[in-house]
């Protein structure tokens, strides 16, 4: 059980990096190539920058209960 969390953390953890990468900062980002760059009239951001900011939400949490679950696994 304690090398599948920790496959998950790994994973997880990859993923959280390519999503913060992702994001749009001041000056622009990588989520412009892939569309991000296109804005909504009615939203200050775009829906593209929505579904990218919930994924990274949900990969954050993922990332912080497998840090839980291995702390309390591997606790003597």
């Amino acid at each position: 059980m304690t090398i599948g969390i920790s496959i998950a953390l790994i994973l997880s953890s990859m993923l959280m990096i390519l999503l913060v990468l992702l994001h749009k900062g001041k000056g622009g980002g990588l989520s412009d190539m892939f569309g991000g760059g296109f804005s909504s009239s009615y939203g200050g951001s775009s829906v593209v920058e929505r579904n990218l900011d919930r994924l990274t939400i949900i990969t954050g949490v993922v990332w912080f209960v497998c840090i839980i679950a291995l702390g309390l696994l591997l606790k003597p």
